[in-house]
């Protein structure tokens, strides 16, 4: 295999988050079925021996694309140029076509708070945001995404709605979205605001990638995003509703709490396939015939 990025569209399917728990499984199984994986560079970088070379085997055999835990796009710090450094080369070495990230902050100066932590809705946020995500992937070399997160409670009075705050931070920035349908639903739930609405009001063209996740109901009624359960029905539903108007693109599966033999995932995996094969089929089929 050439080491040239794979393309964007090689992603199109559905493909899951690659975790530690079943990563021998994973290279004892040369075809699974799914389309590519996910892999969080920070767990691999400044590694050696047996789980980079790990990580390169499954590199052969399916598409990898990179999705960070610590950028920290809205920090006040500037990330740390050895890091950065180092992140470029694990995507370089994956060969990412793209690296995402989360609209948040999980540092505070030096120390690391290992949270994914909401920015304030302002228009100084989207400034600094925007323009630190325009440098970094000029350092980084690859289109960046930015996801929108789980957040329970607002940091300090929104001067802007969350979709409002997205928008103008990729318009700014003309970054991708990373665009996360449980994080989405979750919000909705937690805050009372109608999902649809919000994902009819920001800029589905700039989707790259889709996250889909479980998540746990508090006996208080707060849904958290714990990444620990099965995908439920309304969530499929909004990835349905966004396939439809996005076409085919990459789906992913994440499972980080509470994961299951690497069997379970698969048939979660086929429950997604399945959405999406009922979505994006008729508009795949209409593109070749307009194209004939």
């Amino acid at each position: 295999m050439s080491g040239t990025r794979k393309t964007e569209s090689e992603f199109n399917g559905v493909g899951l988050g690659l975790r530690w728990d079943f990563l021998e499984e994973v290279l004892e199984r040369p075809d699974l079925p799914l389309t590519f994986f996910e892999v969080s560079p920070e767990n691999y970088m400044r590694r050696g021996g047996y789980y980079p070379a790990a990580l390169e085997a499954i590199r052969e055999r399916y598409p990898i694309v990179t999705h960070g835990l610590t950028l920290s796009l809205g920090a006040i710090d500037e990330p740390s140029p050895v890091y950065l450094r180092e992140l470029r080369t694990e995507i370089e070495r994956l060969r990412s076509p793209w690296h995402s990230d989360h609209l948040c902050f999980s540092t505070a100066g030096p120390r690391v708070l290992h949270e994914l932590l909401p920015l304030k809705f302002c228009d100084e946020n989207v400034v600094r945001v925007a323009d630190r995500i325009r440098r970094l992937e000029d350092v980084l070399g690859v289109p960046l995404a930015i996801e929108n997160i789980t957040f329970y409670a607002q940091a300090g009075r929104a001067e802007l709605r969350e979709a409002e705050f997205i928008c103008r931070v990729l318009d700014r920035s003309q970054a991708k979205l990373l665009l996360d349908v449980n994080n989405v639903y979750v919000n909705a739930q937690n805050h009372g605001f109608d999902p649809y609405r919000f994902l009819s009001e920001i800029p589905l063209d700039q989707v790259i990638e889709i996250h889909v996740a479980g998540h746990t109901r508090t006996e208080s009624g707060l849904i958290l995003d714990s990444h620990g359960k099965p995908v439920i029905d309304p969530v499929l539903d909004l990835l349905e509703w966004v396939l439809a108007r996005t076409g085919p693109m990459p789906v992913l599966l994440e499972r980080d709490n509470d994961v299951p033999p690497l069997d379970d995932l698969l048939k979660e995996l086929d429950i997604l396939r399945r959405v999406y094969e009922r979505v994006t089929f008729p508009i795949r089929e209409g593109r070749r015939a307009s194209s004939a």
